[in-house]
């Protein structure tokens, strides 16, 4: 699993479907080439010092690393977007709040348009 780090890339992932949860939204989109799937983290300045934004984004990087893989489909770009809650939720459940996303976005792309 690689990182999104380009604006570009970004951009890109914003106009796809997402799901909002407590402690994020989840954007993501589907390319049409055999890479690798990509994740990328953002957390606003609205959200706080630049510490919390931090402590922020390694939370999601790790709730991201403990994730089945095998729930994100393949040749898929996804973006996290932080919230404040994510600095007090429990970890368990911003994990859990993670599966049912990543399965809530699987139904929704599956769906005939």
């Amino acid at each position: 699993m690689d990182r999104l780090r380009q604006r570009a890339d970004f951009l890109a992932v914003a106009n796809g479907p997402r799901i909002s949860g407590p402690a994020f939204v989840l954007q993501s989109r589907r390319r049409d080439d055999d890479g690798p799937i990509r994740v990328g983290f953002t957390v606003t300045k609205k959200i706080g010092t630049a510490t919390e934004r931090n402590r922020i984004r390694r939370r999601l990087r790790e709730v991201v690393r403990r994730t089945d893989h095998s729930s994100l489909m393949p040749n898929s770009d996804y973006v996290l977007v932080g919230r404040r809650a994510a600095l007090s939720r429990d970890f368990a459940v911003m994990l859990g709040d993670l599966r049912s996303a990543l399965d809530r976005i699987a139904r929704r792309s599956s769906k005939p348009d």
